[in-house]
């Protein structure tokens, strides 16, 4: 299974969604940076294929990150998968 993970600005964790290939991790991915380099403040939607009851929309505008891991059932110590960081400025 792989799990793309959404940063969102000014949101302290990630919007995840799951995918079952490489091949449809991929896809998501693609279609996510090409609505982040659009630009336009669009929404993406996207379903989880782990939980079917799962969808998300946010504004491709708003995202600031994206990333595929594949989850082998692994975690690290601190009982978080590995991830990204989200980080605001202060003005």
């Amino acid at each position: 299974m792989f799990t793309i993970d959404l940063s969102i600005r000014n949101t302290a964790f990630p919007i995840s969604v799951q995918r079952k290939t490489a091949e449809d991790a991929e896809a998501v991915y693609q279609l996510i940076l090409a609505a982040m380099r659009s630009g336009s403040p669009d929404l993406v939607e996207l379903k989880c294929e782990g939980k079917m009851e799962k969808k998300i929309a946010v504004r491709a505008s708003e995202i600031s990150g994206v990333q595929i891991v594949q989850k082998d059932g692994a975690a690290t110590s601190s009982g978080k998968p590995p991830g990204f960081a989200a980080f605001t400025a202060v003005e």
